[in-house]
């Protein structure tokens, strides 16, 4: 384990190399809950697992937990639960949008069927809360039972909003706080309770992810319009294909034209690109300063994740949650 020279930055390499042991077991862990009796799910997690992906929320976990004084074994069966717990909303959300790719890759629900990843889906939230039930705790239970809820909300939230172009500012940042907000506080909030954190600790490490929850799908949604597709790992312009409108695409069209609205609307009423090319769309967003809004609003959400975290002490776990909010607003996929 690398802890590097206080008082130093830390790059994005080192920030995983300091819990990489850690992050190691998360992985033998999830692996191991993993198996079920019935092949097809056993199947579909190693599936997902085999993927790869940023495992951000486990090292929020597991981060959290060192900074408040560790206890090892906790964090790593917490780690494991609420990545089995993001594998199964992959799950269900592919199958929501009818996603072909996740990840470079033949999304779940084209290689198994939307029967079987519905049931799939269910049986890792399942594992998930039977891990959690292992600790005893009934805080670190209430917690994960009232994110499940908001976030199954947020799916059906924005189910009720697609196709619809009236979407508000308002509208998007709710769903930002449902679907992946929650989710990195409470993998925060349950870090600092598997190290012993006292509420203080708890309550700030919490504050910490959310907005560093909220950088992260703003920063999403750009990338949505501005990736490369082998990059982004799924095609570019998915959400709007889905009937989803996103704050980009919300802030352009309070200044568009009746022509350029109209064309935003045949997307969404056709669900494809065939009469629209999305490169016609592709400008929108910047060409009204939609990308620089929200670039901005992640900033400032950055901003304050980095001013509770420089509350804390200096220490190697400071300094790697610190350079988290970087990872988060400077990456390309």
């Amino acid at each position: 384990m690398n802890l590097g020279k206080l008082g130093q930055a830390f790059t994005s390499r080192e920030v995983f190399d300091l819990i990489q042991d850690d992050l190691d077991q998360v992985e033998k862990r999830i692996t191991a809950e993993s198996v079920a009796s019935v092949d097809a799910v056993t199947a579909i997690g190693q599936y997902l697992q085999s993927a790869g992906g940023k495992r951000l929320r486990p090292a929020l976990v597991l981060l959290s937990a060192r900074l408040a004084g560790n206890s090892e074994g906790t964090a790593i069966e917490l780690g494991a639960v609420v990545e089995l717990i993001h594998a199964a909303t992959l799950v269900h959300d592919d199958v929501i949008d009818a996603a072909e790719t996740r990840r470079g890759r033949p999304s779940s629900n084209v290689k198994w069927g939307n029967h079987t990843c519905v049931l799939a889906g269910d049986w890792l939230y399942m594992q998930a809360f039977q891990i959690a039930l292992r600790q005893r705790s009934f805080r670190i239970l209430d917690l994960l039972i009232s994110l499940t809820q908001l976030m199954v909300e947020g799916e059906l939230l924005q189910l009720e909003r697609i196709g619809r172009i009236d979407v508000t500012e308002a509208d998007c940042m709710q769903l930002v706080d449902r679907k992946t907000a929650c989710l990195f506080s409470v993998c925060a909030q349950i870090g600092a309770i598997a190290g012993h954190g006292d509420a203080g600790m708890q309550e700030k490490l919490r504050d910490y992810a959310w907005n560093l929850g909220m950088a992260f799908q703003l920063v999403d949604d750009v990338l949505d319009f501005t990736a490369r597709e082998k990059t982004l790992g799924k095609p570019v312009g998915g959400d709007l294909r889905e009937g989803k409108v996103t704050l980009p695409l919300v802030y352009a069209l309070e200044e568009a034209t009746g022509d350029e609205r109209r064309l935003v609307e045949t997307i969404l009423r056709q669900r494809n690109y065939e009469e629209v090319p999305f490169r016609l769309l592709l400008g929108l967003p910047e060409k009204y300063q939609g990308h620089e809004r929200v670039k901005d609003r992640a900033q400032a959400f950055t901003n304050s994740a980095r001013q509770t975290i420089h509350e804390f002490p200096n220490s190697p776990y400071q300094r790697a949650l610190l350079a988290v909010t970087e990872l988060v607003t400077e990456r390309d996929h």
